[in-house]
């Protein structure tokens, strides 16, 4: 069985679909996720899509390595983000 690189397009374009579609909610309806709370997590996996993408259609190790990268530091970003946040609301209930 092999995946074909279009079916890894497919899923791309589905990520990119689910963010608008979160933008817009909070757009139109004034609530929903901040762009923060979601975006650092969607773009950890489009990256790990686009290496395997890259993988799958022989792209070189340089390629694939840097869309690992910028994985490891969109999954990072979003860790520290969750701290923070986790940080800040331990310390509200200690006032």
């Amino acid at each position: 069985m092999t995946i074909d690189a279009g079916v890894v397009d497919l899923i791309l374009l589905l990520v990119g679909l689910e963010v608008l579609a979160l933008l817009a909610w909070r757009a139109l309806r004034g609530g929903g996720l901040a762009p923060p709370d979601f975006l650092f997590n969607l773009l950890a996996g489009a990256a790990l899509m686009l290496a395997l993408r890259a993988a799958l259609s022989g792209a070189g190790s340089a390629w694939i390595g840097a869309a690992l990268a910028l994985a490891l530091v969109m999954h990072a970003a979003d860790l520290w983000r969750r701290w923070q946040s986790s940080a800040d609301t331990r310390s509200v209930g200690k006032r």
